[in-house]
């Protein structure tokens, strides 16, 4: 099907007041464009380091909504521009010219599986659930994942970074804590590898569903795979329920800013000898990271590899 897509040049500084607009109207959501940087604690959540550059704040935005074959366009295009005149009296709304276009209706949720298809991390096959076993890798260790909109396809270098060194540091039996778990891919390798059991902590409900999934199809006892929502740099209850000095191994592939934070929670989880393995750090983040590792009494640094411009820091517990 395809959707008519209206889009209003605007000002930022009118952007909420079109958003009431817009409820009143009945318009179901609205899609804004603007050059207002992200805040320090709005990219907390996110995976990146680098932020693109955008062009300077100018105040401008562009607003989008769109209206399908049902809707009557020219009955709610004239009620938005007699609120645009409304509005104007009090709020500076730009140019307040709105220019129409048709866009095909997709399946924004789905369409990237297209591009996630078999591929290896060494002698480690990672597979997405809805594609077959490649022929010329059923001798290699199998992982099946289907991230959902949870983060973890294990595409990413940092994810690549984790899964060698977990390959190098897991043991049978080992308690393992995947910090920032995702689709769960390193908890489930790191079982896979042999650890004993795996307890996962994630701040995006998405990712409880997902771990859940991929453990199922992984044919992994839901009980050797734990995974909590919540954060454990703050919150006591995921610190208990993680519990203190049992684990054989911490991975966390997140964001050098977030691993400065974890640094000083992990070793208390860590028993003596437990290795820290960090990942997600863009190159220029790692003089940070390294030094965070070596001012912390608790740690002593084993080793950093490095993966196009990502680093992995592994640390021990003294």
């Amino acid at each position: 099907m395809k959707w008519k897509k209206f889009t209003l040049d605007t000002t930022t500084e009118a952007v909420d007041f079109l958003g009431s607009l817009f409820d009143e109207i009945g318009i179901q959501g609205m899609e804004i464009e603007d050059h207002v940087p992200l805040t320090e604690r709005e990219t907390k959540g996110m995976f990146i380091d680098i932020l693109p550059e955008l062009p300077s704040d100018d105040g401008t935005a562009r607003v989008s909504f769109y209206l399908d074959g049902n809707d009557d366009a020219e009955e709610i295009l004239s009620k938005v521009r007699e609120g645009l005149l409304e509005l104007s009296a009090y709020v500076d709304i730009g140019a307040g010219t709105i220019t129409a276009s048709e866009t095909e209706d997709k399946d924004w949720i789905n369409n990237w599986k297209q591009y996630f298809k078999p591929f290896t991390v060494d002698d480690i096959l990672i597979k997405p659930t809805w594609e077959e076993l490649p022929a010329e890798h059923k001798d290699k260790l199998l992982i099946q994942i289907d991230p959902g909109t949870a983060f973890g396809t294990g595409k990413h270098e940092t994810t690549q970074l984790c899964i060698r060194q977990l390959k190098k540091y897991v043991k049978p039996g080992d308690q393992v804590l995947d910090l920032g778990t995702g689709s769960g891919i390193l908890g489930i390798t790191a079982i896979k590898l042999g650890a004993g059991r795996v307890f996962g902590t994630d701040l995006d409900e998405n990712a409880i569903t997902a771990v859940l999934e991929n453990v199922e199809v992984n044919g992994i006892l839901p009980e050797r795979f734990e995974v909590r929502q919540g954060n454990i740099i703050d919150d006591r209850k995921i610190q208990d329920a993680a519990g203190y000095g049992c684990y054989d191994i911490a991975v966390a592939n997140i964001l050098a800013d977030v691993i400065l934070l974890l640094q000083g929670e992990v070793p208390v989880h860590l028993k003596p000898g437990g290795v820290f393995i960090s990942s997600g750090i863009i190159d220029k983040k790692e003089k940070a990271v390294t030094d965070a590792i070596l001012a912390n009494d608790a740690f002593e640094l084993l080793e950093t590899v490095r993966q196009g411009e990502w680093v992995s820091i592994t640390a021990r517990k003294r």
